[in-house]
């Protein structure tokens, strides 16, 4: 009887969604092979431990979609505390790769709390958001969210990891937006990201523009909170040309190759930037993951990945018009609000278009942690969408 209940469940599920994820966590495994497969090295098995987080994603993303997506007010408060708990640990024990300090090893296994951090806020907004439901014109009933927000992306500012902490601030506007909030509020605040991202470019730009001394430089940037490799990302990004074959050497080469893709790319296994080692191996299977796709299949791959993107996004958004309550709608479009931004700003940061900024392409990029989270989200718009008649 339980089997025949969730086999009727599973038919009801937004198949053209479960469609798309599939065909990305393909295209994610073979491109992910080409990117490492002239290695010697370790990483040239990159693709099949990608595999083997698949398969952990797929039973995140049917055992979430299984799952009544109201159970999670019992879940969310804990989940979000563990998660703030890992982001701390991760400071105080964790691994340091390339300079930041990101990951914990647990087992043997290297687990990012970051990307856990994200679904955890996403749960954790939800659940506070629909009792609040017409209390929006105090403060304190979406201040209290926004503080949800600004606890993980302090500490993940501390990594340092300014992509990922600010991806956030989309996560949180548009689900209050989702929730009911009035748009005064949430024009006040956007104006107020808009002037502190303004802020931050000034206080990179402005201080040597001025001839202000060295010393005096490091003091601004210590208050603004900036290391030097993030300044040297958004200087890189407005004086393109200042060092190419530096801190600009990663854009340069990623440009390169998007805009020698042509129509269908040089083929399977055959693009020069990534073949060659100019895109270097060290991200070409992560954040520049769209880069070795675009130079080997050309503009006709690339949109039939931003295609498949596309009906992940306007699933998600159809699941939230058609959710039965508001806690289905917050949640639906807390995912999407973290899809796209993922997949804006990586595409966006390989053609040149923002900095660079870390933040990996879903269910593409290689890594573990932000594979099973993205599915284990993707599974709670299925269940919203499964119980769309609900009463």
């Amino acid at each position: 009887m339980i089997l025949r209940g969730m086999v009727k469940r599973l038919r009801g599920m937004n198949w053209w969604l479960t469609l798309s994820v599939a065909g990305l966590l393909a295209v994610g495994v073979l491109f992910i092979y080409s990117a490492c497969h002239t290695r010697l090295d370790q990483a040239a098995t990159l693709h099949k431990r990608q595999m083997v987080w698949a398969l952990w994603g797929w039973l995140g993303y049917f055992g979430a979609a299984l799952l009544d997506y109201r159970r999670v007010r019992d879940l969310a408060a804990s989940f979000y505390v563990l998660s703030v708990g890992l982001l701390v640990a991760v400071l105080l024990v964790g691994t340091r790769i390339y300079g930041a300090q990101r990951w914990l090893m647990l087992f043997g296994v290297g687990i990012q709390p970051s990307e856990i951090a994200k679904l955890s806020f996403i749960l954790a907004s939800a659940c506070l958001l629909v009792p609040a439901a017409g209390r929006f014109g105090r403060p304190p009933a979406w201040g209290w969210n926004l503080a949800l927000a600004a606890v993980p992306m302090v500490l993940i500012m501390r990594q340092p990891d300014l992509g990922t902490a600010l991806a956030f601030v989309p996560m949180a506007l548009a689900m209050l937006f989702a929730g009911g909030v009035p748009l005064r509020p949430l024009v006040t605040l956007t104006l107020l990201g808009l002037i502190g991202a303004g802020l931050i470019v000034a206080a990179v730009v402005l201080p040597h523009r001025l001839g202000l001394p060295p010393e005096r430089q490091e003091q601004i940037f210590r208050v603004v909170g900036l290391s030097a490799y993030q300044r040297e990302r958004i200087e890189t990004f407005l004086q393109p040309g200042k060092d190419p074959l530096g801190a600009g050497w990663n854009q340069r080469q990623s440009e390169l190759a998007v805009g020698s893709g042509g129509l269908t790319g040089k083929g399977y296994r055959r693009g020069t930037q990534n073949v060659l080692g100019y895109l270097p191996k060290t991200v070409a299977p992560t954040d520049f993951i769209f880069s070795v796709i675009a130079e080997e299949t050309g503009f006709m791959g690339a949109a039939t990945v931003l295609a498949l993107y596309a009906v992940l996004v306007f699933g998600g958004l159809y699941a939230a018009v058609v959710a039965p309550d508001r806690l289905g709608r917050v949640l639906c479009v807390g995912v999407v609000a973290l899809l796209f931004t993922h997949v804006f700003v990586n595409i966006a940061m390989t053609v040149g278009l923002l900095p660079i900024v870390g933040l990996p392409l879903p269910l593409l990029s290689y890594g573990g942690t932000f594979m099973v989270c993205t599915m284990v989200g993707l599974g709670l718009v299925q269940s919203v969408y499964m119980r769309r008649r609900a009463v």
